[in-house]
């Protein structure tokens, strides 16, 4: 039988892997919305039917928009934060060079 391991650890494993760090840096952003939208939902003592309600959609919208399963719009975005009294903030941030690794065409450095 083979002990299972935390996530921390095959995902700090894997992290040393340019191509997954790449890709899961792509996907930082939409979980760390999905992270704030639970986060204050939950807070609120709302479930997803009732947030759901609040911003005119259907519950089925709210359990993709928390599992990073959805490209929503800005719009919508903004529905749902109004519905959680919250404001939503959009910007620009640098992006940090210093931990992207530059590849050549044949896939060396």
């Amino acid at each position: 039988m083979t002990r299972s391991r935390p996530f921390e650890e095959y995902h700090e494993k894997q992290m040393r892997d340019p191509e997954y760090a790449a890709a899961y840096r792509a996907l930082e952003p939409e979980f760390e919305i999905a992270q704030a939208i639970i986060r204050l939902r939950t807070e609120q003592g709302l479930s997803q039917k009732e947030l759901a309600e609040k911003v005119h959609t259907g519950q089925p919208n709210i359990s993709r928009l928390e599992r990073a399963n959805s490209n929503p719009s800005l719009h919508f975005l903004q529905r749902v934060a109004e519905a959680l009294d919250s404001d939503l903030e959009v910007r620009f941030k640098p992006i940090d060079l210093s931990s992207t690794q530059l590849l050549t065409p044949s896939g060396s450095s």
